[in-house]
């Protein structure tokens, strides 16, 4: 069991993922520099109710270790990081520091990371290199993990137009190959406005 900083966010972090924030919140503050301080990850966790700013927010029980990669100053004067998806965590339970900065006991959850991507399921990996080179993005395009079911399946999720909820559920899944199903699924349902939003 590890005890973490978290950070309830209105996003879904999934591992390999890349996630820039601006910071703000003197609580948030103080957690970045804890983490730089001490190498440390914390976790980022969809908010279920309540609010980012404020009041401490409820959030899901399954979560995200989140790693700095990058941080500076924004012309905005707003501190910027770039945070970097590691494994998936679940709560066990949460407190609030004096700083009302929420810390929660979890544990880790260990993902099947070299399931290889079935023939099946090809057509979603296709699907992905598409995006990846539509909208330019590099570190995608050059990927060598293009036949690992979890990377290809964690991809999708973040980049699709689903909503949160939907992100959740797909983050909670622990089997790599359901994760495809379920967006094979949920695919069907899109039209073709919601790719170009």
């Amino acid at each position: 069991m590890n005890s973490i900083p978290l950070f309830p966010l209105n996003t879904v972090l999934f591992p390999e993922g890349v996630l820039p924030l601006r910071i703000f919140e003197t609580r948030y503050l103080d957690l970045v520099s804890e983490s730089l301080r001490t190498q440390s990850a914390f976790g980022i966790c969809l908010i279920s109710k309540g609010h980012e700013m404020g009041v401490p927010a409820e959030c899901h029980e399954i979560g995200t270790f989140a790693h700095i990669v990058d941080w500076g100053k924004g012309d905005d004067g707003l501190l910027g990081i770039t945070v970097q998806g590691g494994k998936r965590f679940r709560i066990l339970h949460t407190r609030i520091r004096k700083n009302r900065l929420m810390e929660g006991d979890v544990e880790i959850i260990d993902d099947n990371e070299d399931e290889e991507l079935p023939v099946e399921y090809q057509l979603l990996s296709d699907l992905l290199r598409q995006i990846a080179d539509k909208f330019k993005l590099a570190h995608l395009s050059e990927h060598a993990k293009y036949l690992d079911a979890n990377w290809v399946g964690c991809r999708l999720a973040e980049l699709l137009p689903f909503d949160l909820d939907e992100k959740q559920m797909l983050l909670e899944l622990d089997d790599p190959l359901q994760r495809l199903q379920q967006i094979q699924t949920m695919l069907h349902g899109f039209t073709v406005d919601q790719f170009n939003n």
